[in-house]
């Protein structure tokens, strides 16, 4: 009898055992996610009052560049100077100038004026190290010789993710070093997104599946990718049946295709992450200047690094003999990217080479090549690489590949890696889309500067993730990484500089309200230790997925621009759309477009030079907007009114203008512009010559073929025919 309760409570209890397991594995799939932007925005937007008025939010000012390069000039002067610079910011905070309210709060003030860090190298790392070491309280300044994300970082494939084949290589090699990269940049992911969820969103990508047994190796795949992300993920990868895949992706190849694999990574607007970083810190009190070259480095009588000679880039640009002067500091910081062996033979000149670059190339296509909202993945392309294409900007973006290449500022993509890539992409959608040569819309290659470590015992095995290493006179080098994890790498090299330098860290006592509002503190903890994975960047506190509403119903402005203002921008929209010019139209009210094609209006324009520190018109066309990267014919053709703008702004001289222009066109050719379209002028693109074509580049760049008198279908003329005449004229005979 005392078998039969148990002959019925055993299967009881191994039924609920897999009921709770079930129930759990269900409920970590589908929980209740987070996502970034989807939330109310911190700091919520302006309203109107009872009486009617409006009052828009006061955010801090950045100091200009002028002020700032005062400051960089400052550092090399006596201590009178430094004492008349303090009693100065007491009278501004009492009187509430324009330079207090720019300050965040450079954090401490030495007996010495000189900087605790000087960053050489304005891309991502750079301006990364930059922002880490204002917010633990030390005295920094940053110089870039171009301009911000000038250099690799604004040439990625856009993507902020862990890395998938990264992923397969570690558990198919065993290589634990590759695991723990993938795990690093997943937890980087989630603080990117956080901290700007303005410029970053999460984003499914597919892999197709082209043989029943890739289903669960695939699915194998993207659920460790999943588990690996933890609670730094959001969704969780799902099958797609091969009618679901046609239906999310109308344009894939249907042949052979049994489904699709759907994971989720993430996707930003690199450059203009870049700049709002490299923004954040000077608002942090961080000395930021673009166009500043470093000729030479400076050391004391034992042979120890204590500044540097710097020009001015732009003095060059007004035609000006540019005049050099020195920064100093007590540790400097070479984050340079492809070009760190140039600053390393400055300290040494015959140093080992550690970078081995390698070119990527991207090309751009019409919008309508991929969904708005879904990516793919080819884990497998004809030599073994991996191929993105996504969504961007409203545009497709295609790449990438990898090749050693020579180290220069602006390198061209070559017309072999551009066919390779069409020639792959091809190989997955439907036969009847044909992807021609005349729909890239721009091409670009980026350098990656892959490091090899001086000191390991085979000094040509490149380094998997970044290195970090320091010279005898005492030249902090950062180099390698990718651009998901730039704050891991920044804050490493902040902390290895701590311990070489000797420095001391302290906690901010004034820190800006970079939220603009004075009633809610949304500050870190800023303690003088990292607290960059939670300091938000300028535009994240009152962005919300609903801030372009706001825009639209205040400013008048088109529904596309204004979203794309808010997703730019964030909160500093509003700054944006009250600098755009009444359109003297019912509707849009505000915002005059730079190019008919996009949402790039004026205020971006204005708005670049007076908070951001464009200089050229390059800044503003490749990396404040994307124009450049998104069209390089589009971007020649809205030339003339940038530099227009910009000469309105910064006073530039005709002979500056005539400058911009033939350096802007000689950028745009390593963006994909035709070469033929090198040599013409303003008068050229105004009156719309710039889009012709010779008949060898109309197969090549154009986008339709010579435009028929008439359709043949619709013609009463038979062939060869002359419509303008009657048709028994002896012409038609």
């Amino acid at each position: 009898m005392a078998t039969t309760p148990r002959r019925f409570i055993r299967p009881f209890l191994f039924t609920s055992a897999a009921a709770v397991a079930g129930g759990s594995v269900l409920y970590y799939v589908y929980r209740p996610r987070k996502i970034p932007g989807s939330d109310p925005a911190t700091v919520p937007p302006p309203r109107y009052t009872e009486d009617g008025r409006f009052h828009p939010p006061r955010f801090p000012l950045v100091k200009t560049r002028d002020e700032q390069i005062a400051d960089l000039k400052r550092s090399s002067k006596s201590q009178s100077a430094a004492d008349a610079v303090d009693t100065k910011g007491i009278l501004g905070a009492l009187t509430g100038s324009r330079k207090e309210s720019s300050i965040g709060g450079q954090a401490k003030q030495d007996d010495d004026e000189s900087y605790d860090l000087l960053v050489i190298g304005g891309g991502a790392t750079g301006s990364g190290i930059a922002l880490d070491a204002a917010t633990r309280g030390l005295k920094v300044a940053l110089v870039e010789r171009e301009d911000f994300a000038s250099g690799t970082s604004s040439k990625s494939t856009k993507l902020v993710h862990g890395g998938v084949r990264y992923l397969e290589k570690a558990v198919w090699e065993l290589d634990y070093n590759q695991y723990k990269l993938v795990k690093e940049a997943l937890r980087e992911r989630k603080y990117f997104l956080d901290t700007a969820p303005h410029l970053s969103s999460w984003l499914p990508i597919m892999i197709p599946v082209q043989k029943w047994w890739q289903a669960p190796y695939f699915w194998a795949g993207t659920k460790f990718y999943d588990f690996l992300a933890g609670s730094e993920g959001i969704e969780s990868s799902y099958f797609l049946t091969r009618s679901k895949a046609l239906d999310a992706f109308p344009m894939l190849k249907q042949e052979n295709l049994f489904g699709a694999l759907v994971y989720y990574d993430g996707a930003h607007n690199d450059s203009r992450m870049n700049v709002s970083i490299a923004m954040t810190a000077a608002l942090y009190g961080a000395t930021v200047v673009n166009h500043i070259e470093v000729t030479s480095l400076e050391k004391d009588a034992s042979g120890k690094l204590i500044g540097a000679r710097v020009k001015d880039r732009v003095q060059e640009k007004d035609g000006l003999r540019p005049q050099e002067f020195s920064i100093k500091a007590k540790g400097i910081i070479n984050a340079t990217g492809p070009f760190t062996d140039a600053i390393r033979k400055m300290d040494k000149p015959e140093v080992q080479e550690i970078v081995a670059p390698s070119s990527g190339v991207h090309v751009i296509l019409p919008g309508y090549y991929s969904p708005s909202k879904m990516g793919l993945i080819d884990p497998k392309t004809s030599d073994g690489r991996v191929i993105f294409f996504l969504p961007w900007q409203g545009n497709t973006i295609a790449g990438t590949t990898d090749a050693p290449t020579a180290i220069s500022q602006n390198p061209i993509a070559g017309e072999e890696e551009i066919n390779w890539i069409l020639s792959e992409i091809q190989a997955y959608l439907a036969p009847d889309l044909n992807v021609r040569r005349g729909d890239v819309l721009a091409a670009w290659s980026g350098i990656r500067p892959l490091v090899k470590d001086p000191n390991s015992k085979n000094t040509e095995s490149l380094v998997r993730n970044h290195l970090i290493t320091v010279s005898d006179s005492g030249l902090l080098t950062c180099a390698g990484g990718k651009w998901t994890t730039y704050r891991q790498m920044s804050e490493e090299a902040v902390d290895e500089a701590i311990k070489r330098y000797d420095l001391k860290t302290s906690p901010l006592l004034q820190v800006p309200r970079v939220s603009g509002s004075e009633t809610i503190d949304d500050a870190a903890p800023l303690d003088g230790s990292c607290q960059t994975h939670q300091v938000r960047l300028v535009g994240a506190h009152g962005f919300s997925n609903t801030l372009f509403i706001n825009l639209i119903q205040h400013f008048g402005l088109e529904s596309i621009v204004a979203k794309h203002l808010t997703e730019s921008y964030g909160d500093r929209a509003w700054t944006v759309a009250a600098l755009s010019a009444p359109t003297e139209q019912r509707y849009p009210v505000r915002g005059l477009k730079i190019s008919a094609l996009y949402p790039f209006i004026d205020g971006e324009i204005r708005y670049a030079v007076r908070h951001e520190y464009a200089q050229t018109a390059v800044d503003v066309l490749a990396r404040r907007t994307r124009l450049a990267f998104l069209n390089a014919q589009a971007a020649l053709e809205a030339l003339p009114t940038v530099i227009d703008l910009m000469t309105e702004e910064l006073g530039w001289s005709k002979k500056r203008q005539e400058k911009e222009w033939h350096d802007t066109v000689q950028f745009l050719a390593s963006m994909g512009l035709a070469k033929s379209k090198l040599s013409v002028t303003r008068k050229d693109v105004e009156s719309g010559k710039a889009g012709e074509y010779d008949e060898h580049e109309r197969k090549l760049y154009s986008r339709h073929d010579r435009p028929a008198d008439t359709m043949e279908s619709d013609s009463k003329f038979s062939s060869g025919e002359k419509p303008i005449v009657s048709a028994d004229s002896p012409v038609n005979k």
